[in-house]
């Protein structure tokens, strides 16, 4: 018996084309997915629905909130046997961690885009949704959260991350790697997530900015960003997670304020934690109240800190859901 997939458009490369006028990658009037709902019923039976069809920059939270409570109502509705999101890939890396912390089914969520446009020679928007829809269908893609199937590779929505502007084998996790891949004969998965996650978030009325840190780095970016009002602050850290001393009086001035700061290193590899103990080191920053994140990046490490603002209400409360 075939296995009962939702299959959600959000838009991306994956439903444009480019223009024979200007040679520009453009949205479609008419999402050409659409076109290949045949060849997909093959593989399992589809339900497909058109969230939004917007370009991957253009996904805010609200947009994942809104497609995370899609997915509850149409999962508590009909009997899926998983789901599987087409997104644009600049943001679809945010989506993913969205919705593997605010969803908790045994049911597959699988996430997939594009890098060439519909109409490109060599164009690889069905060749991952065939994929997608092939390990939303497997029994072993069960409980395991929100996963990523990209250029015939299976990652973890925590760790996965865009990194390279074109090439269709951009979606890595550094230092992990993918959990699974994906045969012309197969789903093969050879690791597992240890833990999962839940946070039942209902709304995001918080404001969290984020900072790239770099040498010589002053704190009137941080007195920015309290004067304006945001709610808390990820900064992307050097090394193991430090920062230059002029940040500190700043860094400080905000904790005051009983604003958060979470800090993540700008490496690709390894984990941020308070190690040194000099003026702007991490271990200084720690005892001043500054929250780590284990191995997440900065926009992931945002998206956590926002839902965290709208559930948690207690400093204790935030650093637990920081561990």
């Amino acid at each position: 018996m075939k296995k009962k997939i939702l299959l959600i458009h959000t838009g991306g490369t994956i439903s444009m084309h480019v223009s024979e006028d200007t040679g520009a990658v453009v949205p479609d009037t008419i999402n050409p997915l659409t076109k290949e709902h045949e060849k997909l019923e093959r593989l399992a039976a589809i339900t497909e629905i058109e969230a939004f069809n917007l370009p991957s920059p253009h996904m805010t939270p609200e947009h994942m909130l809104k497609l995370r409570n899609i997915i509850n109502d149409q999962l508590a509705h009909a009997a899926f046997d998983g789901v599987v999101i087409t997104h644009g890939t600049d943001t679809l890396e945010e989506t993913a961690y969205f919705l593997d912390l605010t969803t908790k089914f045994e049911a597959p969520i699988v996430m997939t885009g594009a890098m060439r446009s519909s109409n490109e020679l060599g164009a690889d928007g069905l060749y991952n949704l065939v994929a997608a829809i092939r390990v939303a269908s497997d029994e072993d893609a069960r409980g395991k959260g929100v996963l990523v199937v990209m250029n015939d590779e299976i990652h973890q929505a925590v760790n996965v991350t865009k990194t390279s502007t074109s090439s269709v084998s951009t979606f890595q996790s550094p230092q992990y790697g993918p959990i699974g891949l994906v045969t012309k004969m197969t789903i093969h998965f050879h690791h597992a997530p240890i833990t999962r996650e839940f946070v039942d978030v209902q709304s995001l009325t918080k404001r969290v900015a984020m900072l790239k840190v770099y040498a010589g780095m002053d704190g009137d970016l941080v007195d920015a960003v309290i004067d304006a009002g945001y709610d808390g602050l990820v900064l992307e850290g050097l090394g193991q997670g430090n920062v230059p001393p002029a940040l500190v009086p700043s860094i400080q001035r905000m904790i005051q304020k009983r604003l958060p700061v979470v800090l993540v290193s700008r490496c690709f590899n390894g984990i941020a934690q308070g190690v040194y103990g000099y003026d702007g080191g991490g271990k200084q920053l720690e005892d001043m109240g500054v929250l780590f994140t284990t191995g997440l990046n900065g926009p992931k490490a945002r998206l956590r800190l926002l839902i965290g603002l709208n559930q948690y209400q207690q400093p204790l409360e935030m650093s637990r859901f920081f561990q």
